[in-house]
Parts: C-alpha cells; sequence; structure tokens
C-alpha cells in the first residue's frame, strides 16, 4: 500500500507529515506497527528522515477540527512540539483545510493549542508555562543546575558558559529519573545580550535536534524570570536563536507563552515504506 507523505522543517527541526483524514490509513494500525513505521520514515539513510513524524487526523473533540498526533523519531507518543505544530497549521492552511485568515485550534495530547498565520510567520499560543523548581542534567564528567519547566511537556534548562561543553548531545543527558520517568528534554543555554539568548537541546526520542519549539518556550520562560524580566506580570520578549534559525518567544501578561516562528513544506510525494 502507497501512502501520502509531506517533508517540511520549523527552523530545521524536521518531520515527515502524514494526512490520515479520516484515520483509515495509519490509525487502523497497531500502536507496535505504527510506531515502526515512524522509525522507518524518520530513518535518515533508509527512509525519508526527520525529527518525528506529524499525523493529521479529525479531531474527536468539539473545539478543534484537526488533531496532530505527533510521535518522536523513535516511534514514543510525545504531548505537544511547537515547531511541529507550526508545520501542521502551514499544512492546513495550503492545502485549505483550514482559513489563514482567522485564528486555528489544533488538538493535541497537550489540549487544544491556537495558531495564526501572518505571512511566512505562524504563532502558537502555548499555554501557561510551570516553573517547578530546580534539577540538575550532566554530560560525561561534567554536571549543571538545571530549571525545571513543564511547557506541556517536561524540560530542564541548564545555563552555561559555551555551547560547545556539551559536545555531541546524541544520547540523554544524565538527568533525575524519579523526576522525568518518561525522559526529559534538556536545552543548554548560553546568553547573547540583553533579552537574547541561544541555546542547544536533546529532545527526548529524538537526540540532538537543530530546534525544538517548546524547548524555546521553556529556555525563555527559564531565563525571564532569571532576569526579573517579569516584575509586576509585564510582557516580554526573548529572541532565542538555535542551530537551525531564529524563534521570538513572548510571555504575556496573563501568562501565556507565544511562540513565532516560520514553518516551510519542502516536499510531498508517496511512500511504501
Amino acid at each position: 500500500m502507497t501512502y501520502e507523505f509531506l517533508k517540511g522543517h520549523g527552523t530545521e527541526n524536521d518531520f515527515v507529515l502524514l494526512p490520515d483524514l479520516d484515520g483509515t490509513v495509519h490509525g487502523a494500525l497497531s500502536e507496535e506497527h505504527f510506531a515502526e513505521r515512524v522509525r522507518r520514515l524518520c530513518d535518515r539513510r533508509a527512509g525519508i528522515g526527520g525529527d518525528g513524524v506529524l499525523r493529521v487526523v479529525r479531531s474527536s473533540g468539539p473545539d478543534a477540527a484537526w488533531f496532530m498526533d505527533y510521535r518522536n523519531a523513535d516511534g514514543s507518543i510525545a504531548e505537544m512540539c511547537g515547531n511541529g505544530i507550526r508545520l501542521f497549521v502551514r499544512y492546513l492552511v495550503d492545502a485549505g483545510l483550514a482559513d489563514g485568515t482567522a485564528p486555528i485550534p489544533v488538538d493535541t495530547r497537550d489540549g487544544v493549542k491556537t495558531l495564526t498565520v501572518e505571512g511566512d510567520l505562524i504563532t502558537v499560543d502555548l499555554g501557561t508555562p510551570k516553573l517547578l523548581g530546580d534539577t540538575a542534567v550532566s554530560i560525561d564528567e561534567r554536571t549543571w543546575p538545571a530549571r525545571h519547566v513543564d511547557m506541556g511537556n517536561p524540560h530542564a534548562v541548564a545555563f552555561v558558559d559555551s555551547l560547545d561543553d556539551a559536545g555531541r548531545l546524541l544520547d540523554p543527558p544524565g538527568h533525575d529519573e524519579g523526576l522525568y520517568p518518561d525522559g526529559v528534554n534538556v536545552e543548554l543555554v548560553v546568553r547573547r545580550g540583553p533579552r537574547h539568548v541561544a541555546m542547544r537541546v536533546h529532545e527526548r526520542g529524538s537526540g540532538e535536534t537543530r530546534s525544538c519549539g517548546t524547548g524555546a518556550g521553556a529556555v525563555m520562560v527559564a531565563a525571564a524570570d532569571a532576569d526579573g524580566a517579569r516584575r509586576d506580570g509585564a510582557e516580554v520578549a526573548y529572541r532565542v536563536d538555535v542551530p537551525g534559525g531564529t524563534l521570538t518567544v513572548t510571555w504575556t501578561a496573563d501568562d501565556r507563552v507565544l511562540l513565532t516562528g516560520p514553518a516551510v513544506v519542502v516536499a510531498q510525494g508517496e511512500t511504501d515504506l
């Protein structure tokens, strides 16, 4: 059986997108078999290649027409993906399945997210962040204090002297397995200037990626909190540089985190992987 796919990215965090509008192409697979299909699709040598898979399916809930079934490259289920959901909406608008002139709600495992499209840029409301205390992460013989931030999925944000300190981030950094029983996304961060930071990230289930949308949100929240930039709840925005480009993250006065960046479809076709 062949089926349609698209390939795209948000600041080079790349995905295979699978339109499965009525849920019959991939939804009929067992969880085990769909996880294996995801791993094959994301294989960068024997498949299409990607940091994860975005399955487009109709939502069963009343508040959104579409559900983003997101899987990491290893086939595991993830709650949300800030770069992926922007690509998801780019597809919906380009395919005529959503009106890009109005806010677009998308259902996820972390609830309904609302997105807006302005030309090449798409903004997603990631919701209310949770600053949950201190932890630590380690790579090889080095250990850094980190901030535990929940953006609908778990993050450990560590400020370092140089992004080169991490070496290769393919393997999961050491972390508190009691605090993160299902693994954690780890961001290493340096300051570039006022309200300007740069980061590298290990995404659980995918390894080091060129960008992470919820990770950028977590980094901005941790940086703004450390800087005291949210005094009196004032709105604040940070530039977050990732290896694949630049994202803008805004922490609003009503305690929402907005992620803004590009999303680009680069190819489409059919596969029988």
